[in-house]
């Protein structure tokens, strides 16, 4: 396993995403379980940096992050534009099943937080399929709602007893990070929230070909798929997160090249 200065970092819009590819983030993550440091980790999107431009709370959220990784392509580019010119996309579903694979080799324990139960059972027989021998120690579905301190509580309880090494959270963003941040001192293991992987794992939505996704057009692709759910998130979002990113660019690459020469 190598090692990595895991504080470099490209400054998109607010957001400090980190530079670090797929195979080094996997490494930095393995790095974590192996000192016992606990820690939390946002797959970022575009929607995830509009969110925090407008939203200076959920800015604290990511900026926090041990690991803010570039899901979608924009931030990939926009990285290599910085001049990191190897870095790839780290994606929520191909990140979990990756650290899953190195769970069934490495003996480490995995928590599924988040979701319905219908999909929660789902998901840990697709794990144990793919997976044969995956120590998967507890998986819970919280309520629709906001929790009370005693409920909010017994959830920490509940997950710190089962001594987790890797707590997948699929709440959707912002509540996912939201909820990473606010337990980031007490809940002892690594949190990861990997947004819809849940449900592109057990197939219930279905990933765009591989053109679309490195084309940057995933979005798209979802919004063909789902348009009466999505159509007002993508006509706001991408265009904002354009005019943002032209605006802040030359400012941001600045400020990128002078704190990663550090």
């Amino acid at each position: 396993m190598q090692s990595y200065q895991e504080n470099k970092f490209g400054k998109i819009i607010k957001t400090n995403i980190t530079a670090l590819t797929f195979n080094q983030t996997i490494d930095v993550i393995e790095g974590w379980i192996k000192n016992k440091k606990n820690d939390y980790v946002c797959v970022c999107n575009t929607h995830s940096l509009v969110t925090a431009d407008e939203d200076e709370e959920f800015e604290e959220v990511l900026n926090n992050a041990g690991i803010c990784t570039p899901d979608g392509m924009p931030l990939v580019w926009a990285l290599k534009k910085y001049g990191y010119i190897n870095q790839d996309r780290v994606d929520g579903p191909n990140l979990m099943l990756k650290l899953c694979e190195l769970a069934l080799l490495n003996g480490y324990r995995v928590y599924l937080y988040g979701g319905t139960n219908d999909n929660l059972n789902k998901l840990e027989k697709d794990l144990k399929n793919r997976f044969k021998g995956i120590n998967i120690v507890g998986k819970y579905s919280p309520p629709f709602r906001e929790l009370s301190k005693q409920e909010d509580d017994e959830i920490i309880d509940m997950i710190n007893s089962t001594n987790p090494d890797l707590v997948f959270v699929s709440l959707g963003c912002p509540k996912q990070e939201t909820w990473m941040y606010k337990h980031r001192n007490s809940i002892n293991g690594i949190m990861l929230g990997v947004g819809a992987a849940f449900e592109f794992i057990i197939g219930n939505i279905k990933r765009p070909p591989i053109i679309f996704q490195k084309l940057g057009l995933e979005w798209l692709f979802r919004l063909i798929s789902e348009p009466k759910r999505l159509w007002k998130r993508y006509a706001y979002n991408n265009p904002v997160y354009v005019y943002r990113f032209l605006q802040t660019y030359k400012k941001n690459k600045n400020y990128t090249i002078s704190n990663n020469k550090k």
